[in-house]
Formats: C-alpha cells, structure tokens, sequence
C-alpha cells in the first residue's frame, strides 16, 4: 500500500509550507507539527545562546562588573555598611565612656591627640575618637537608610497615584511636587525641622524624607505615563484585564527601575542633609550619640584652632560615603540604560 502522503490528489508539503492543506491526511498533518516543534525548539535553543537575548537586568550587571567606577562605588559603600554593621565589634572602646587616662590632659586648650590604645586620641568630653566615629557610621547609616525608605515610600505612592489615574488627580499632585521642587532641599528641610516643636533624630529622618517625595514622585509618574502607552499594556487592556491589575502587574513593576536607582542617589543627598542639619544644630541633642554630622558642628567647629583633626575625620567620612553612593548609583544609571546596550 502507498504512502498516504504521496496519493493522488494530496500535494506533498514543502519545506517552508506551514500550512495544512485541503485533502491531507491526519499523518501528514501529524509530520508538519512535528517539523513546527522542531523548528521551535531549535529557535528557542539560539535564543538562549544569542549573548543579545539577555535580559535588561542580566545585561546591566554584566556591564556594572566591568565598570571600574561601579565597582569602585560598591566598594566604598560596601566597606561602610560592614563597618556600620560591625561596629560593636570593631570599636576597641565604649563610644559614650570617658577615659581618666584623657580627661585628665583635658584643659581649654589641649584635648589630647593620637596614643597606642586610643589612635585617634580623644574628643573634649575624654571619649575615644575613633570608636565615635566607627559607631557614627551606623548611625549615619540609620538615618540615611530611614529617610531614603520613607520618601521612596511616600513618592511611589503619589507618583503611582498620578500615572495610573491622569486626569485632574495628576495636575493637582504634580503642582504639590513642583511647589516643593521650586525650593532647595536644605532650606525646605531646615523649614521642616523648624516647625517641629523640639528637634530629635525622627524629625531630621522625616524631614530628610520629604524632601526626596518628588524626586521619586514625578519620576515614577512619568515612567507610568510611558508605559500607559506600550505594546503590552494596550494588549492587556485589548484582552479585557481590569485597570487595577494592569496598573499592579504591568506599569508599576516596568516602572520602579529607575525609582530604584534613582534610590541610591538620593541615599547620598540624605546622608549630606542630616549631616547639615546637625552641623546647624537642628538634628539630634543627645551629646552622646555618635553621628558624623553631629561631630563636625559641635566639636570640630568648636575646637577647630585646638585639634582641627575633630572636624577633619567626620567631615572626610561623610565626603567619601557620599561619593560612594553616588558613583554607584550614576554607574547603575548607566547601567540601564537601554540606548547603552550593545
């Protein structure tokens, strides 16, 4: 009996036809999905081996691994955080107990400098310097971290708000983000810590933290406001998806990278605001914690002419962190940026 494919009347397939025809039988139908897996399964297996198929994510790290400024960035931010992490361990002192050994070389115009045991000397209440700064970077840390969480918080909640709803909800929100933009950032956070009825270490965070709400508002509004308009949203909708999930699901998660960079940025504006805050005297009273921005107001500029040294160390530590954070975060930018892939 002769191959069905080859009766009379039933056409073989070619190579590159896809398509059933009229008059063929279930085996030759049978072959051509055959030949369509096959095919399928050898695209998907180039697709994987194509080094230009990798995703956005995969290929920014890769190109973060070879940036020396990148990696120079999270090296200093990430020597901070162990510190900051470690500092019980680290510190060879109590940051808040007085030393005989220095207190009774304190005069009004001598505060001991560097000794074996204590090889940053001593700060003018007899304490050991070096374990006051080895603790003030976890409290650096704390208030960096809290600020910059707060106001991510707050303005993807706005800018969420403005780019899924538009409309008179947008302008009403942009205009307060622009109100607060239209001010510098110290001078709005000075404002806000000056109207609270004392000054504490939660109202330099709080004010810390509104004053980046629309940087990340109208930045993740504007990401939103793009995607509103991309091929998978408006397939999504075509299909019938609720505006809800559309907005959770699709716009929002294709949304947040940026906001997320834009995060480690903004950590290192937050370090330099508490810092000013607590220089000018607005941050926390307590004399006994340890903060970098703290040490540099009342003690290094207090005693600068007798050991300059006190305002030297804070105020070094607070630059290079800084750096620190924003090399990473304009490396990250870079990053992801679609037009940098190759």
């Amino acid at each position: 009996m002769s191959d069905p494919i080859t009766q009379a009347g039933t056409p073989a397939p070619r190579s590159g036809d896809d398509k059933p025809r009229p008059g063929m039988s279930e085996r030759s139908i049978g072959v051509l999905g055959d030949r369509k897996k096959a095919r399928l399964d050898e695209l998907a297996r180039a697709s994987a081996a194509d080094r230009g198929g990798v995703s956005l994510v995969r290929d920014a790290v890769r190109r973060l691994r070879r940036n020396p400024v990148a990696i120079l960035g999270a090296g200093i931010v990430g020597l901070f955080v162990l510190v900051a992490i470690f500092a019980p361990l680290i510190a060879p002192h109590d940051p808040v107990q007085r030393f005989d050994e220095l207190t009774k070389n304190l005069t009004v115009d001598t505060i001991p400098g560097a000794s074996g045991e204590f090889p940053l000397g001593s700060d003018p209440l007899g304490r050991d310097f070096l374990s006051r700064m080895i603790y003030g970077a976890r409290q650096t840390l704390f208030v960096g971290v809290l600020a910059t969480l707060i106001g991510l918080a707050l303005g993807v909640l706005i800018g969420a708000i403005a780019g899924a709803f538009g409309g008179w909800v947008d302008v009403v929100l942009m205009r307060l983000t622009d109100v607060m933009l239209a001010l510098p950032s110290l001078l709005l956070a000075i404002t806000l810590v000056a109207m609270a009825s004392r000054s504490s270490q939660w109202t330099v965070i709080f004010a810390v933290a509104i004053v980046s709400v629309p940087i990340f508002a109208r930045l993740l509004r504007g990401s939103m406001l793009a995607q509103r308009e991309s091929d998978h949203v408006l397939a999504a909708r075509a299909l019938g998806v609720k505006e809800r999930n559309i907005v959770l699901r699709h716009m929002l998660p294709n949304s947040l990278t940026a906001v997320i960079v834009q995060a480690t940025l903004t950590f290192a504006v937050a370090i330099l605001d508490a810092a000013a805050l607590s220089f000018l005297g607005l941050g926390d009273p307590d004399i006994n914690r340890a903060e970098w921005g703290l040490m540099l107001g009342v003690d290094g500029q207090r005693y600068f002419e007798v050991r300059p040294e006190l305002a030297y160390f804070p105020a070094l530590a607070i630059i290079v962190v800084a750096l620190g954070f924003t090399l990473l975060g304009e490396a990250m930018r870079e990053a992801i940026d679609p037009k940098n892939r190759r």
